[in-house]
């Protein structure tokens, strides 16, 4: 079995390539498409499949890991039966959801949308019936996610994300002239498929058998039922203010769901690929230490340390670079230069969530493993009311940009509240470590940030060509940070170095 280590390192290049090929998908929708009516119906269609996949990994995986890792070390057989009754359960309830999504469409993406042009909601119909009638393997596809990492199997996940991404690019590329904007639904589904086939055999080889049952014991079937209810209300909170965002925009300007997309996506580069890497392991580790304190509590805070010393730079490096990046994806063939205008708006509003949705990682994760999910439930549900107030307010004087900045103050909100509840239960130190923290890696980044601007200024940087623009700011400002480090978080810093260094997590 791979260490820690090499897993990650494994994760991280898959995230990245999963993110890359997610731009190569982009890339040849703007190419193909631009920023238009057709490209905002697909990405309003496309929400039902993220809040598919929000239920499945905020809800299913966030309950169901923690309990199953517990059953394995009583019986491995009986907790591969209960995983079996659990999976063939959802399944077939995502099976009628597919019946009633395919006929219903029509009349409930108008009332979730609103105002919406009329060919915008005809492709947005069109591609939600599409996305229904695979629902069912899409829920699959990502329950399979979360019984590979209860094997501590994270690899192959990824690579079915990056079958899902990239088929949908390649379907687009080859089937726009024939299909048009519908290409890219039929490639995601593809891929989809090809991903359960792949995870399937996956777990097959780590000794895991499928039965056809239903069959859950009450000792699994209780508890995961009475977590489970407040973690998908949860999954739905989160999805709501999606929602609640897509309908706000569909109401500015044309284009102006495809710009805040756009933006949202260079912007989750960063916290997907932590996410999904270090995150997910953290998350293992985490269900495991739940009932020794200080090995939890020291895994935590390793977590923060690790989101704010890696995104809070790369947030503030966007600030700087975030155009020439913009220009560098997106600007070609329909896409123009007034497109990248707008997005990279859309991007300085969105810049924090890059921080706080790393940390949110951690943070809601640590959480699930405790069992509070009720409590994430409450503070998720006032985001709802907070989230619909910030866009009114927002949207009158700052258009489609009042979307990402209302995002990123509900974010800040949602990380705050979570952080008081979870700190409750731990030693008074640690609240003093996360302060300290905070500040000195604060200090680290506004030193870079400072120094990188005034040297893009100096020396007219922002002129040069985009790409000539990210081979010189990329870099500088990273030796920058680097150095700004050494002076403020010196500590910090070595930990993270020794833990590159050594063979497995220093949790683990």
């Amino acid at each position: 079995m791979l260490s820690l280590k090499q897993t990650a390192i494994w994760l991280a290049l898959f995230a990245l390539t999963v993110k890359i090929a997610g731009f190569l998908r982009e890339s040849i929708i703007a190419r193909q498409f631009g920023a238009n009516e057709y490209t905002d119906g697909y990405l309003l269609a496309f929400s039902f499949i993220t809040l598919v996949l929000a239920i499945i990994s905020d809800g299913f995986n966030n309950v169901f890991l923690p309990l199953y890792i517990q059953a394995k070390r009583e019986s491995q057989e009986t907790a591969d039966r209960n995983a079996n009754g659990i999976m063939n359960a959802t399944v077939a309830v995502f099976l009628l959801i597919t019946i009633i999504g395919y006929y219903f469409a029509p009349s409930f993406v108008p009332v979730i949308f609103g105002r919406m042009t009329a060919l915008t909601e005809s492709v947005a119909v069109k591609i939600t019936k599409i996305f229904f009638l695979f629902i069912g393997a899409i829920a699959l596809n990502g329950i399979l996610d979360s019984y590979l990492q209860g094997q501590r199997i994270f690899v192959p996940s990824q690579i079915s994300k990056l079958l899902a991404t990239l088929m949908g690019a390649l379907f687009a590329l080859l089937f726009s002239d024939t299909w048009g904007i519908y290409s890219l639904a039929y490639g995601f589904v593809f891929g989809v498929i090809i991903g359960i086939i792949l995870m399937f055999v996956c777990l097959r080889k780590s000794g895991y058998r499928w039965t056809p049952t239903l069959t859950v014991d009450p000792g699994f079937r209780r508890p995961f039922f009475r977590l489970l209810i407040p973690a998908l209300l949860n999954a739905f909170v989160g999805q709501m203010n999606m929602f609640i965002d897509k309908m706000f925009a569909s109401g500015t300007i044309e284009g102006a769901v495809t710009y805040l997309n756009n933006a949202s996506l260079l912007v989750s580069i960063p916290y997907t690929i932590y996410g999904t890497t270090a995150a997910a392991i953290l998350f293992t580790l985490l269900s495991e230490q739940v009932n020794e304190p200080r090995k939890f509590q020291q895994t935590f805070f390793t977590g923060l340390e690790l989101s704010l010393i890696i995104l809070m730079p790369i947030a503030a490096g966007l600030w700087i670079v975030g155009d020439a990046a913009i220009s560098f994806v997106y600007e070609h063939g329909q896409f123009t230069e007034t497109d990248t205008h707008r997005t990279y708006r859309a991007l300085l509003f969105y810049l924090p969530l890059i921080v706080t949705l790393g940390m949110q990682y951690v943070i809601s994760k640590s959480m699930y493993a405790k069992g509070k999910t009720a409590v994430l439930l409450r503070i998720g549900i006032i985001t709802i009311a907070l989230n619909a107030v910030l866009d009114y307010l927002f949207v009158k004087p700052l258009g489609y940009t009042g979307i990402a900045l209302s995002s990123s103050a509900v974010s800040l909100y949602y990380l705050t509240a979570c952080i008081i509840v979870l700190y409750r239960d731990f030693e008074q130190k640690e609240a003093k470590k996360l302060v300290s923290l905070l500040i000195r890696v604060s200090a680290s980044v506004g030193v870079m940030a400072c120094l990188l601007y005034k040297i893009k200024t100096m020396f007219l940087i922002n002129h040069w060509p985009f790409l000539l623009q990210l081979a010189v700011l990329v870099p500088l400002g990273a030796i920058i940070y680097a150095i700004s480090s050494f002076f403020f978080y010196r500590e910090g810093i070595c930990r993270l170095l020794r833990m590159i260094r050594a063979n497995k997590s220093p949790s683990a």
